[in-house]
């Protein structure tokens, strides 16, 4: 068994499609493996979980409902009579799981299969014709709660209105009539080849998802796919050639080449050439693969370490006849550098002083447990990471660190607990409570801080888990200013089980499961778990609280407390909080880019009230020039800040270069939280000092 790393019916009646040329999309049928996967996750689940729910008619009902949820999020595809006859089974998946079988999810997706290309063929029918955008009419763009339509007819209706919304989109984005037609008729048509795609594993893994999400949040299964891309994302590495793809109009397309990889090197390989073909070693026969699923072109290149791959490449510049060329690459490993720690030093100005506030962006708790397992010394992780930075930011004599860990979902509970410890030394970091109730202590146990300077953590509400962790530890401890949102508020532990090892498989059948093993409270007693990480000053931000974080499940543990742990606070943040936040309330109102903030995020949250967009076209008309003379009103608005407002495109209808100068764009754009944060940390450092700026 792996050693565990802790982390944070019947078959249905189906209506014919309207178009009887178009031929009917695979039946999918669940594989014998996948049957006793599902029932080998239900016997540990049971026994092992920290709040353990018995797989029973309740949880049955549960399931199916999330399942049907994951399949038809906004209630678009499935009629009111399917969902009956769906319901009807509610009560059974805990027996069919019993007994190794499958029919009734698999039932239920080869409808959903038939409901996706019934819909694609009736929206690009639509097309054909022409719309009306003088008429008074709405779309509802928040369907979740939604009736189910009772009827096609209903159905039609409210696939009329998607796809006038989505023409007049384009339309308002400047595409004349036929160049909507085709972007649209492309759209559709790409949609309606993805249902002849969908395979036995991906039918699993949504209801595992849909079972294991109704037994708490962050349970999780991961078959072979998502397990591996699970790994790389802790290892933050894999063995490949260093390419970056992207699915575009059915060519897997190199969108990017990573810095000192095999194509990178080669330099045989651009971006927006096209794979057309791959082949296995040095002269093996190269498989066609225009069409085929991005998920498994990216597994037939990678492979093992020095073992070669070969490309068959349609050049970006060439036209689908156009000359190919095979490229021979010899597989190496890839370091995902962009997911890693990485710092910057910002320059702030305070009265007439300028202070150096270095940061240090954090996207998540990585670790290469197998490298570390192997006794490697080298082995890369978050907190080595930091550290090393630390050490140069102390060379470049910074005043004031901000650990920035926006969007951090989390990772290995060891890294937060080695972060945190770089800032106090030794003592409690996080108190863990198992199933049994018995409470255990965490520490950090460096000899002394890396960092004794000034510090801060910029929080939001993607701030997760082991990101909560850290800032609350910090904030405990008096140690820094925790600035931002409130947090997300997972205050659970989950450990990572290999099926396969549990039962001594001799190879990889049934997968892995995420459990959640114990929950986690701060040092203070309190925890996480649901409120979050309240910060000392407080950021606007642009997610809604309701329908993100922790709050947002209908199956969360509850707020609670423990006992505190023996720990004494070394900082005197608190006492510089009210000063703190006099200068930042003071700074950011006379902040024009702040307020711009403010403006944005008020507009975004009366949209998400509002609900509908209406399909007439003089009233949207009105309301783009409203925002464009909003805009123009702003002093020097930049083009990354406002990189064309809404072209109604997707991101794969762009020409790659378009959509690589958008992304760029808003990499660019001024970061206006992160400017305020590092000068609330600019404050800080010269509080700290007990001077005043001139």
């Amino acid at each position: 068994m792996r050693i565990p790393y802790v982390f944070l019916g019947a078959l249905f009646a189906i209506v014919q499609t309207a178009n009887a040329e178009v031929a009917s999309p695979p039946v999918l049928a669940p594989l014998k493996q996948q049957a006793q996967a599902a029932q080998l996750s239900a016997k540990f689940l049971e026994r092992y979980s920290y709040k353990p729910v018995p797989l029973d008619d309740a949880l049955s009902a549960k399931i199916m409902s999330r399942f049907i949820k994951s399949l038809d999020p906004d209630r678009v595809l499935f009629l009111q009579a399917d969902i009956d006859r769906f319901m009807s089974d509610r009560s059974e998946i805990d027996d069919a799981i019993e007994r190794e079988d499958l029919k009734i999810p698999f039932a239920i997706f080869n409808v959903y299969e038939q409901r996706v290309v019934d819909r694609m063929n009736y929206a690009r029918d639509l097309l054909k014709q022409d719309f009306d955008f003088g008429v008074q009419e709405d779309y509802s763009v928040l369907r979740d709660k939604a009736p189910w339509p009772q009827s096609e007819s209903e159905s039609n209706e409210l696939w009329r209105k998607r796809a006038k919304s989505d023409w007049l989109r384009l339309k308002l984005g400047g595409k004349t009539d036929a160049a909507v037609r085709e972007t649209l008729d492309k759209r559709y048509a790409n949609a309606l080849e993805r249902a002849y795609k969908y395979k036995s594993d991906d039918v699993f893994q949504s209801f595992m998802d849909a079972y294991t999400a109704s037994i708490d949040p962050h349970t999780d299964y991961f078959g072979a796919t998502a397990s591996a891309d699970f790994d790389i994302s802790m290892k933050l590495s894999l063995v490949g050639i260093g390419a970056v793809l992207q699915e575009r109009d059915d060519y897997t397309t190199v969108r990017e080449l990573v810095p000192g990889g095999p194509a990178q090197l080669s330099g045989k390989l651009s971006v927006g050439d096209r794979i057309t073909g791959v082949g296995q070693g040095r002269d093996g026969a190269i498989k066609e693969v225009v069409g085929t699923r991005l998920d498994e072109v990216v597994q037939m290149i990678r492979g093992k370490k020095g073992s070669v791959v070969r490309l068959d490449i349609l050049p970006a510049d060439a036209g689908a006849d156009g000359t190919h060329r095979v490229v021979s690459l010899v597989r190496d490993k890839i370091n995902l550098e962009k997911q890693a720690a990485s710092k910057a030093v910002l320059s702030v100005k305070v009265g007439e002083a300028t202070r150096k506030i270095g940061v240090i962006t954090l996207p998540a708790f990585y670790e290469d447990f197998e490298a570390r397992r192997k006794g490697d010394k080298d082995y890369r992780s978050a907190s080595r990471d930091v550290a090393k930075l630390l050490g140069e930011l102390k060379q470049e004599k910074v005043d004031s660190v901000l650990i920035d860990v926006r969007n951090n979902g989390g990772g290995s509970l060891n890294e937060a607990i080695d972060l945190t410890g770089l800032f106090i030394g030794n003592g409690p970091v996080v108190q863990q409570r198992g199933s049994d109730g018995k409470v255990a202590v965490k520490g950090a146990d460096l000899p002394a801080p890396v960092w004794t300077g000034p510090v801060g953590v910029l929080i939001n509400r993607g701030s997760a888990s082991a990101s909560e962790i850290f800032a609350a530890a910090i904030q405990d401890y008096g140690r820094g200013v925790i600035v931002g949102e409130p947090s997300f508020g997972k205050g659970t532990v989950q450990t990572v089980v290999n099926l396969d090892q549990m039962v001594r498989n001799s190879k990889p059948e049934f997968g892995e499961l995420k459990v959640t093993i114990a929950q986690f409270f701060r040092v203070n007693g309190g925890t996480t778990q649901l409120r979050g990480v309240t910060p000392d000053i407080s950021l606007p931000g642009f997610a809604d609280p309701t329908s993100f974080g922790e709050m947002s499940y209908d199956n969360a543990l509850p707020w609670t407390q423990v006992k505190p742990a023996n720990y004494a606070p070394t900082g005197n943040i608190m006492t510089l909080l009210p000063t703190l936040q006099s200068r930042h309330d003071a700074r950011v109102q006379r902040d024009p880019d702040f307020q711009r903030v403010l403006d944005d995020i008020a507009d975004l949250k009366a949209q998400r009230e509002k609900g509908v967009v209406s399909l007439n076209e003089a009233e949207r008309r009105k309301e783009a020039t409203a925002r464009d003379d909003r805009l123009k009103s702003r002093a020097q608005v930049s083009d990354a800040e406002d990189p064309g407002g809404d072209d109604g495109l997707q991101a794969n209808e762009r020409s790659l270069s378009a959509d690589i100068a958008i992304e760029n764009a808003r990499k660019k754009a001024k970061d206006v939280l992160l400017e305020e944060a590092a000068a609330i940390l600019a404050d800080e450092a010269i509080l700290q000092e007990g001077a005043s700026p001139q």
